[in-house]
């Protein structure tokens, strides 16, 4: 058995550091008090999590295990920087909020974002069920708190309850499921669990089937799909709104990532008992996803309900992996799309419902009068996120269809063609406020006057436009990086 003494701790070099500047942060927002304008705290926060994503790069890159319960591979070294650029986008987002918003205490805001970050970093790296959920955990808690960090607005507390009541049944029913496959395998190991799971699902094929299904169940809460998604249009809505777009980008992610290991190494010698459950929630999460979205005035739950669609077309290719190094691959450049033209659109919300002091749709109206440069960048992500052409989301779901074709299923590719059509009237629907819209007049007849960006936002829309546009015309540039990876290998 592998000692503490005999670990090579240096593996864990980057998680290590963002605790201890996490802790660093806490600490001098205790000894500066816990009310105020602390910007700095935001700006410490942005440099810890890019000095963490330069250590996973340029630390250990060739790879290695810590008794195979926390692994360093191709998989957690990607989706690790991933998650980091995309806290650290977040967190350049959620400045100007707290800084509209008073009664948010800066210093613990910024701290508890950064734990929930070394959490999902645990959760890509775990390949045990103890440390996975552990890590799964420390995201979930975090979040709760996140969602309720607004205490004096009756939504958010409201939104705080629910997703603790709900995550907690979610996390009772992962343990459930992890305890029938403890019982039946004796080890708590994901590859150990994976060379023993076609033997041991041959003697008990219900009970395997049943610990599937319950860790299935509470897996879907935290990524939202349905039927397990009934959460996050009210978590959505009464979170802060950089809350919301942690939800819906990062600890959505660092799940995804958690359920392919699970999947593909603890069940994979059962593949064909499982592919074709996943299609089918795939199929669910977007038809109810996108049909749902079209009734929504409110733009964060419109967002949520797309969120949940966009869930659906990331477990496509996992329900279709022909080739797990084309599934890998493909995952992870719908990731880098999603969180470019996701978080540049919540920076634009977040601005835009911050200045107008409404969060319905209408509140878009005249954007292009007031400020062109918003609402052409918005134009843009929308776009992307409706999947139409020259768009990081269009080459993201181009890969997603191909695969879905190759696995030979055609019928969820149909499915999420037509869904993809669909949401094009509820993305064109934001568009038409900003475009097509007179700006709303204030009380006494005066018209809006033209909205100014501060720095952080419009670096934020700048830089995602910027991505969303340069990989849908030059996808190679990332797709042919991602392929050079031996996923395969990392799996098996």
């Amino acid at each position: 058995m592998l000692s503490a003494f005999d670990a090579n701790w240096s593996l864990m070099t980057p998680e290590i550091v963002l605790a201890v500047l996490a802790m660093i942060i806490f600490t001098i927002d205790f000894m500066t008090g816990i009310h105020g304008k602390k910007p700095f705290l935001g700006r410490l926060s942005i440099i810890a999590l890019l000095v963490t994503a330069v250590l996973v790069v340029f630390v250990n890159p060739q790879g290695g295990t810590i008794g195979h319960i926390f692994i360093l591979d191709p998989f957690s070294m990607i989706f690790k920087v991933i998650l980091l650029v995309a806290v650290a986008i977040v967190i350049a987002i959620s400045m100007y909020y707290v800084e509209k918003n008073e009664d948010i205490y800066q210093g613990e805001y910024y701290s508890i974002m950064l734990f929930a970050t070394l959490g999902a970093m645990l959760m890509v790296s775990s390949a045990d069920l103890i440390t996975l959920f552990i890590g799964l955990e420390i995201v979930s808690i975090s979040s709760y708190v996140l969602a309720g960090f607004k205490k004096h607005r009756k939504k958010s507390t409201e939104a705080a309850i629910k997703y603790v009541i709900l995550g907690g049944a979610a996390s009772a029913f992962i343990l459930y499921g992890m305890s029938f496959l403890y019982g039946l395998t004796g080890t708590t190991s994901l590859y150990e669990i994976g060379g023993a799971i076609p033997g041991v699902y041959e003697q008990y094929p219900f009970m395997i089937m049943l610990s599937l299904l319950f860790m299935v169940a509470g897996f879907g809460f935290k990524i939202s799909v349905a039927p397990f998604h009934m959460w996050a249009p009210d978590v959505y809505e009464g979170s802060p709104t950089s809350v919301t777009s942690f939800l819906t980008v990062v600890s959505k992610l660092a799940a995804f990532a958690l359920v392919m290991r699970v999947l593909f190494i603890g069940f994979g010698g059962i593949i064909e008992e499982w592919a074709f459950i996943i299609a089918v929630i795939a199929a669910l999460t977007m038809i109810l996803g996108n049909l749902i979205a079209l009734a929504q005035k409110n733009v964060k739950r419109l967002m949520a309900y797309s969120g949940i669609a966009q869930a659906g077309y990331l477990l496509v290719p996992i329900a279709a992996a022909f080739n797990i190094n084309v599934s890998a691959s493909t995952i992870a450049f719908y990731g880098v799309a999603y969180v470019l033209m996701v978080l540049g659109a919540f920076a634009v919300i977040t601005f835009v419902t911050e200045e107008s002091g409404n969060e319905d749709i209408a509140s878009f109206s005249g954007l292009y009068k007031r400020s062109p440069y918003l609402a052409l960048a918005m134009g843009v992500f929308l776009v992307s996120l409706a999947g139409l052409p020259a768009t990081a989301g269009f080459i993201g779901k181009f890969y997603i269809f191909v695969g879905a074709v190759s696995g030979d299923m055609l019928w969820l590719a149909i499915i999420m063609i037509a869904m993809s059509i669909v949401s094009f009237y509820y993305y064109f629907g934001i568009i038409r406020q900003m475009f097509m819209r007179e700006p709303k007049t204030s009380l006494d007849g005066q018209p809006a006057g033209t909205l100014k960006a501060p720095a952080g936002i419009s670096t934020v829309v700048g830089v995602s436009l910027a991505g969303t546009i340069i990989l849908g015309f030059f996808p190679g540039i990332l797709i042919n990086f991602f392929n050079s990876f031996n996923w395969m290998f990392m799996f098996f």
